[in-house]
Formats: structure tokens, C-alpha cells, sequence
């Protein structure tokens, strides 16, 4: 174990991340105690903030969460947990009833009811929406407000964990950092619950519409301390970031197609009518493939909202509008140019219903998570549910199961810890070879770039926790020889016969980059189970 400069003793649940995620388990916890670790001011930072799309409720008129629920499943490409899908769709509008006892102010109708918005892949409107385009900004900042003011909730800012702290093989606690330089020092924060709610990887590739600090840090701290990691191959790709070089790239929210919005070429040509039934609102990783290849093939892509939207831009989506006001282009009259860009994880720390993870004393929330609802391609606007769903059952397990203890110690309020960002090599290497179109040579470059970038800063803990999520994403879509949702394989372009979710430790997949080629024979599909596990796959 690391020794610490200090060590704080928490009363209860001690959360690592103040998104929407860790905020909304904090308040659900009432009264029951919680320290939450924020790297910076709660509410400002992380992707949940940045989330244009909205909130799925099957809360409508003629609505149902069946219906909710089998759009669910038919978007994740045959890989959802049924049970999972299903309680997430009926506790969808308890949790929305939640955010309005909170404060969210969702947009609504003339009569006072919600407004709701179709997106892609729903067979309803059923989107709730802050001013268009601001459901995460003003969903998060309604919570943190709430938090900052609840008295069980203490909140730190500026620290940045590292590890996790085991004992006897329970987790009870993280490292963390502040401070720069010769004057950083190391905290160790113990509590009798450890709850997860750091987001997800986005950062760890070159074209993101994710803050730079969603490495995937989370993740790879829990793998790196055994945990089991779920559909970490699983990455899903938004197809209209807007491309102006920002990095990250602002996003074109997808609420924008639901509204009629179209996909054209620099010839004014509309391509997604020939490629899927639902065109511009297909499931996304049939969009994004589309735009990668009209790109790929020396085009350039927009979204054209001139007739769907107009005038009304501004008024409907000022985040978007401001975005590409800010790069000289007037989304009212001119189409806006897009690319694909990663967006969300479905894979991350395998947890149950409860939120708990394979490792005693460790729950993960949110993007961090993978609970089964995603499979392999997520449903729009069901990532904000997951995290109020599963926070709020975090929150019932880890009140009802643990009892809070007496705390100890101040811990000192530093400025923010500065943690360093994926190098540059490792990014591009994600992107180019683990992206939105993978084969076998590809993937087995990435492996190398991750390992000499390992050997490079193996003294540096941030950027071990950043390869050790790397790893297990590249490692993942190595052995999975099919193509499935967000995971496509050039090289294996057939969807498998058997639906397999994958689960694994690092230590797995360390095993599968030393140890592939697998064998030559048997099932294009059957090195999952090899590597895995019989215990570790089921059909789904």
C-alpha cells in the first residue's frame, strides 16, 4: 500500500466525481453521509455538463416503458441485460420526478406538461430538454447547487486520485493527489463505501467531444485493482461532432436530426435515405460509418438545418448555435460541417442492479459503469438516465447495507492538482486503429503503441490508469472476431451467430495481447470464450 502524507477517515459513502452522476448518488444518500471528491468546481466539469441531447422517460401520451425498453434492446445490437433494460425504463419517470422535486427546469408545453423530443432509434418522443440543447449544463448545475447546500454532503475540490487502497482484499478507500510538483502530497480518503462516478474515456482518443479529463482514469484504477470490466470494446462514436479543429470538438446535438435536420455532401446530396430505412435517424453507429465513409472517400459532410430549423436556431439551440457562430458559420443559413467523434462508452466497470462492482466495497455509477442497459450500441439520451437510475440504487444499497462510522481528520483545501493528459502518441494510436472501422493489424499496432508508452511512463500512476483502460478497449476488440453495433470489424464484417458480452480483468487482457494470434480452427467467435472465460461470457 502507498503511504500517505494524510489520512482522512470519511463518516459514510466517500464518491469519486461531482457530475451528474456522483451529485444526483450524493443527494439520493439523504441523510446518509458522503465526501465527494471533485477535481474542479461541482457542476462545471465532466461530461455529463456537456450533454446536449436530453433525458429518455417514457412519459408521454401513449408512451409505455416497454416500448422505451425495446428500443432499448433493439439498439444495443443483442447484447443488453433484458432485466437490466427493464428496470431502467420503469424507473425512468421516478427519476424525472426527482430532477423537478430538485429543480430542473425542463422545457414545457403551452398546458405546462414536459415538452418532449424524438431522437434517433426511439419509436416515441419521449426526450425531455433544458432549453433545447442544455439538459446536462443546467441538470448538473441544479445539483450541485442542491448538494452545496445539503448538509450531508461535504464536497472537495482539487483533488485527483490515483489508486485504490485494498485491505484484505475490500476496497477502503483512494490515494489522491495535490498540490504540483516537489510540493505535491498524497491523501488517503478511507470510508466504509466507495462509490465511482468518474465518466469515461472519450479523452483518450484524438477526435472527442468529451473534456479532456474523461481518460478514463476511473476505469482503469478499478482494473488495475482487479476489478471485472465489461464491453470495454464498445465504443460508441457520435456522428456530428462539428468539425472546425477544436479539440474537443463541440457536438452537434443529435436532438437536431430528431427535429428534421439532414445529412448532405459538399454537392448538396443527401446520402443516409440509401444506406438505412430511418436515414439521419438510424442507431449512430450505422450514421457515424456512413459520414466516416463519405469522408474516407474524399468528401465532406454536413448537417444542414436551413429548412428543419431556420430562424429558430438561436432560440431553440443556443449552445450549438454559439459554437458555430464562434467558427464563422451561421447554422440558420449554412450547413454545418461534421465528422464523427468518440462520444460514450458503453463498456467500463461490470456492476448489478445495486451499482456494486466485482470488487467488496467498490460501487461504480454512470459512464464508469457498465451495467448491461447500452450492449453494444447506446440508445440516445439513455446515458443521463443510467446515471440517475443507477445512483439512486447505489444509494438504497449502500444505505441500507452500511453502517456509518465516526470520521477523522481535515483534509486541506488545495488548488486544483493539474493531472497530466494522454500523450499525444496514445490518442492518435486510438483513433487511428481503434476507432469507428478496426481490423486485426490495426489493433495489434495499438497494443504496441500502448506498450511503449507504458514502458515510458511506467513511474507515473495518472498515466497507468489511462494504458490500463487503453488496454482493455483495444485488447477486447482484438478477440471479439465479429462486427456488432459500435464494434465493427473490416476484417470480420458478419455479426456472430451466438450474442456474448464480454468480461475481463486487466490481467486478461494483458494475457490476450501476449498471447494473439489465437489458433487457427474452430469458431471465428470462439476465442471470447477462450479468453474470457466460460464463467466470464453469457449470451444476452
Amino acid at each position: 500500500m502507498r503511504r500517505a502524507d494524510n489520512v482522512i477517515e470519511a463518516k459514510g459513502a466517500l464518491i469519486l466525481g461531482a457530475g451528474m452522476a456522483g451529485l444526483f448518488t450524493a443527494l439520493k444518500l439523504a441523510p446518509y453521509p458522503a465526501l465527494v471528491l471533485a477535481g474542479a468546481r461541482p457542476g462545471t466539469s465532466g461530461s455529463s455538463a456537456w450533454a446536449q441531447g436530453g433525458i429518455a422517460a417514457a412519459v408521454g401520451e401513449g408512451d409505455s416503458w416497454q416500448s422505451h425498453a425495446a428500443d432499448t434492446m433493439a439498439a444495443g445490437a443483442g447484447i443488453c441485460d433484458p432485466e437490466i433494460v427493464s428496470l431502467v425504463a420503469r424507473d425512468a419517470a421516478e427519476r424525472i420526478e426527482d430532477l423537478i422535486r430538485f429543480g430542473a427546469p425542463f422545457d414545457r408545453k403551452a398546458d405546462g406538461s414536459l415538452a418532449l423530443g424524438r431522437e434517433a432509434a426511439h419509436s416515441a418522443k419521449r426526450i425531455v430538454h433544458v432549453k433545447g440543447d442544455r439538459a446536462g449544463a443546467e441538470v448538473t448545475r441544479v445539483l450541485a447547487e442542491r448538494a452545496l447546500a445539503t448538509p450531508h454532503i461535504t464536497l472537495l475540490e482539487g483533488y485527483h486520485a490515483i489508486e485504490l487502497a485494498l485491505e484484505n482484499g475490500r476496497v477502503t478507500g483512494v490515494f489522491a493527489r495535490y498540490g504540483t510538483g516537489a510540493d505535491a502530497r498524497l491523501v488517503l480518503f478511507r470510508a466504509p463505501a466507495v462509490i465511482f462516478a468518474t465518466g469515461g474515456l472519450g479523452a483518450l482518443y484524438a477526435v472527442t467531444t468529451n473534456p479532456l479529463e474523461s481518460r478514463g482514469e476511473g476505469l482503469g484504477m478499478a482494473a488495475r485493482a482487479g476489478a471485472l470490466i465489461a464491453d470495454a470494446e464498445f465504443v460508441q462514436f457520435h456522428p456530428t461532432a462539428i468539425a472546425i479543429g477544436r479539440d474537443p470538438a463541440p457536438l452537434a446535438t443529435e436532438a437536431l436530426r430528431g427535429e428534421g435536420a439532414i445529412l448532405i455532401d459538399e454537392t448538396g446530396r443527401r446520402f443516409m435515405p440509401a444506406i438505412h430505412g430511418d436515414a439521419e435517424l438510424a442507431p449512430r453507429d450505422v450514421v457515424a460509418r456512413a459520414i466516416h465513409r463519405e469522408i474516407a472517400n474524399g468528401h465532406r459532410t454536413f448537417l444542414d438545418c436551413r429548412e428543419a430549423i431556420g430562424a429558430k436556431f438561436e432560440q431553440r439551440f443556443p449552445t450549438v448555435y454559439a459554437a458555430c457562430k464562434s467558427a464563422g458559420v451561421d447554422p440558420a443559413t449554412q450547413p454545418i460541417p461534421v465528422a464523427p467523434a468518440a462520444h460514450y462508452h458503453m463498456g467500463g466497470i461490470a456492476s448489478d442492479a445495486r451499482g456494486r462492482s466485482s470488487l467488496d466495497g467498490l460501487w461504480a455509477v454512470g459512464e464508469c459503469a457498465s451495467t448491461g442497459l447500452h450492449g453494444a450500441n447506446r440508445l440516445a439520451s439513455n446515458s443521463l438516465l443510467e446515471t440517475l437510475v443507477f445512483g439512486a440504487r447505489a444509494a438504497d444499497d449502500v444505505r441500507d447495507t452500511i453502517t456509518p462510522r465516526s470520521g477523522s481528520g481535515e483534509a486541506p483545501v488545495p488548488e486544483r492538482f493539474n493531472a497530466p493528459a494522454p500523450p499525444k502518441v496514445l490518442r492518435e494510436a486510438m483513433t487511428r486503429f481503434v476507432g469507428l472501422e478496426r481490423d486485426e493489424a490495426g489493433l495489434k499496432n495499438a497494443l504496441s503503441t500502448i506498450a511503449s508508452v507504458e514502458r515510458a511512463g511506467a513511474a507515473e500512476p495518472a498515466l497507468l490508469n489511462m494504458i490500463a483502460a487503453a488496454k482493455l478497449v483495444t485488447a477486447s476488440a482484438l478477440v471479439r472476431h465479429e462486427s456488432r453495433g459500435a464494434h465493427f470489424r473490416s476484417d470480420h464484417p458478419q455479426v456472430a451467430r451466438e450474442a456474448i458480452r464480454s468480461f475481463l480483468t486487466l490481467g486478461e487482457a494483458e494475457r490476450i495481447a501476449a498471447s494473439y494470434p489465437p489458433l487457427e480452427g474452430g469458431s471465428k467467435n470462439s476465442s471470447l470464450r477462450e479468453f474470457f472465460g466460460e464463467g466470464s461470457c453469457r449470451d444476452a
